[in-house]
């Protein structure tokens, strides 16, 4: 799709909605077009996710994190940079000396 062909598309889904197929193939999609992480066995009861949307609601991913990360458990994070007014993790982390 080129760039009008998405801006379309994400316009008839803001103006008419999403059906619950279409939502179920985009999302079995975007699941399957990068890259996925595979965990070692041993770890399959240590991994444990975090979500978050970020921006201004992003105030325990920096704490709760590491507290479990120090616990044993495999915490994989992505994070963002320069999200709106509010910045993202990783403008946050870097705020912080040292």
């Amino acid at each position: 799709m080129n760039d009008e062909e998405v801006i379309t598309f994400l316009k008839d889904i803001f103006d008419n909605g999403i059906s619950q197929e279409l939502n179920v193939f985009l999302c079995k999609e975007m699941t399957h077009s990068g890259e996925t992480l595979e965990w070692p066995e041993e770890w399959r009861h240590l991994v444990v996710d975090k979500h978050s949307s970020g921006g201004v609601g992003d105030k325990i991913s920096l704490m709760l994190s590491p507290a479990l990360a120090a616990v044993g458990c495999k915490v994989p994070m992505l994070a963002g940079r320069s999200l709106e007014y509010t910045g993202g993790t990783i403008d946050k982390l870097e705020a912080i000396p040292g």
